[in-house]
């Protein structure tokens, strides 16, 4: 039996779902695959809490105590209120880091120092979070590959959709040419909903919010920005890139009208926002677009929130996943999923 020290940074939507998954299935996760998951830190904000033996935090008690919206550092005789997540890492002896606070694609935020503190560390990263990934890739590519860390990020680029476990594990060997993906479900349900009932971007844009899938701003989502982020994430690790936002070629799809999509329709075609990258004149190219595509290509038959990726190999041809939750329990599944491929 493998014990695995976790400190995990974030206790949001995700970092609760994933404590809720490491409470109703450590004993699945022995079972099957030999490891003991104890969680040695929760962090959030205001403070953390942190286990006083290697036996870790009482998960299940934890998770219960964070959603009845209580805060981490307030919990039991564990918390430890204005200790920040830089100074966890740092005292502790851990394994792995489980990074899962709010994605910040200004300057990284406070995982941009969680996720350095953790490399110094020696420590095994698995992020939910995009912003050191996408802002800051070839620093912290190269300081893991110094220190021997891993970068797992899956969760990081289309939640439960396992967009690298294919790139990187299942097509290993091949050469890649070109990965397309529909990497962002606001997006896609809006599209779906012009195409299949004719109705306005604007009101389809409303019907989305109401239904949760948009946000209230949904400017990140339809401007194409969080298909940028994570098309340069998978460019990065299936290609064996440090490409950056510079990189890229962005529109969103708010320009998109009812014409569009009517002259599209006739023409045989589908429209949908693509997140593409792609080997031209040996070079990576990246961009995201509303683009018409076929309406027998792969791509063209996801319609609502799905996501979807395609990859073009040269012995494997062309290979589709799709589905995947869009969801706090998705993406803590993701990040699930990598710990355990990480120390399996």
């Amino acid at each position: 039996m493998k014990i695995v020290k976790i400190i995990l940074t974030g206790c949001g939507g995700v970092g609760k779902e994933f404590l809720q998954l490491i409470a109703d299935r450590s004993e699945e996760i022995k079972e099957k695959y030999g490891l003991d998951l104890v969680v040695s830190a929760a962090v959030d904000c205001c403070g953390a809490a942190i286990a006083d033996s290697n036996s870790g935090l009482p998960v299940a008690e934890l998770v219960d105590f964070v959603k009845k919206g209580n805060e981490v550092q307030t919990f039991s005789t564990y918390g430890k209120d204005g200790i920040t997540g830089v100074e966890v890492i740092a005292q502790l002896d851990a394994d792995a880091l489980v990074e899962a606070t709010p994605t910040n694609l200004i300057d990284g935020g406070a995982a941009r120092g969680h996720v350095f503190e953790a490399i110094d560390k020696g420590m095994e990263i698995v992020s939910a979070n995009k912003g050191p990934f996408v802002l800051f890739y070839k620093d912290v590519f190269k300081k893991a590959r110094e220190k021997g860390c891993g970068l797992h990020i899956s969760a990081a680029t289309a939640a439960a959709l396992p967009t690298l476990d294919v790139g990187i594990i299942c097509l290993a060997g091949t050469r890649v040419s070109l990965a397309e993906g529909i990497l962002n479900g606001t997006t896609n349900y809006i599209l779906s909903e012009m195409r299949n009932k004719g109705t306005a971007y604007e009101t389809a844009l409303k019907d989305a919010q109401k239904l949760g899938i948009a946000e209230t701003d949904p400017g990140y989502d339809v401007e194409g920005k969080d298909t940028a982020n994570k098309i340069i994430l998978i460019a990065n690790r299936v290609f064996g890139k440090t490409l950056g936002l510079a990189d890229i070629k962005v529109k969103g799809i708010t320009k998109v009208t009812p014409e569009d999509i009517e002259t599209a329709t006739k023409n045989g075609k589908v429209i949908k926002l693509i997140g593409t990258a792609k080997i031209l004149d040996n070079k990576i190219r990246l961009s995201v677009t509303p683009k018409a595509i076929d309406e027998k290509h792969p791509l063209a038959l996801i319609n609502g929130s799905q996501k979807a990726i395609t990859y073009m190999t040269d012995t494997m041809g062309s290979i589709t996943v799709t589905g995947g939750k869009s969801s706090p329990i998705g993406a803590a599944a993701a990040v699930l999923k990598d710990l355990i491929n990480a120390f399996k």
